[in-house]
């Protein structure tokens, strides 16, 4: 599926999913009937869904290979990130209306092709690619928002060792595998709270 085809209605759509999702957890029926998704909705994507509260992060799980409808990828992630991110306690009931849902639709990852490993944060372009590395059976990635926090690219490239949990430097001393792809975002804030 093309990233960019997503509507606004349908970017609407699938945070209302998201939310109707968390609030079905706790039990909470919605008065408003949602219309059967477009066929584009049905089509396989890869999302992560994002949780914060006043700004600050909260949750935020996803995958990096599209396996399931997109539809269906929102609600399961949009589940995970409030249950089951393993540096947060579980979601409560109380801070559900405090959330903000941000939705990120990725591309398929595509191999970044690099000699040597200060080339590497040549070859990433800050606030577009989110990047993926992988060392020893490992595997970690940041989405391109965290280029608002982590503008430098090669503290970018620490603190995604660090998240992945080996030595901040280690891409500096060994030719990582690495790969980057870019994503469509968009949140409640954008879209729902002036509805």
């Amino acid at each position: 599926m093309e990233i960019q085809a997503l509507s606004d209605e349908e970017k609407k759509y699938l945070l209302k999913v998201a939310r109707r999702t968390l609030e079905q957890h706790f039990g909470i029926k919605s008065k408003e009937e949602l219309p059967p998704p477009s066929e584009r909705l049905l089509q396989p994507a890869a999302t992560f869904v994002t949780l914060t509260i006043n700004g600050e992060l909260r949750g935020c799980v996803g995958t990096l290979e599209a396996y399931q409808p997109l539809i269906e990828d929102v609600k399961e992630h949009a589940l995970a990130a409030a249950f089951r991110d393993f540096r947060f306690p579980p979601l409560s009931k109380e801070e559900l209306s405090e959330i903000e849902i941000e939705i990120s639709v990725l591309t398929k990852p595509e191999k970044l092709i690099y000699e040597s490993p200060g080339e590497l944060p040549k070859r990433i372009r800050a606030y577009q690619d989110g990047v993926v590395l992988y060392w020893m059976g490992r595997r970690a990635t940041f989405l391109p928002q965290v280029w608002d926090k982590i503008p430098d690219p090669e503290d970018f490239l620490d603190h995604l060792c660090m998240k992945m949990g080996v030595d901040p430097g280690l891409w500096r001393k060994e030719k990582m595998e690495a790969s980057v792809y870019q994503v469509i975002e968009f949140r409640e804030g954008e879209f729902l709270k002036s509805e």
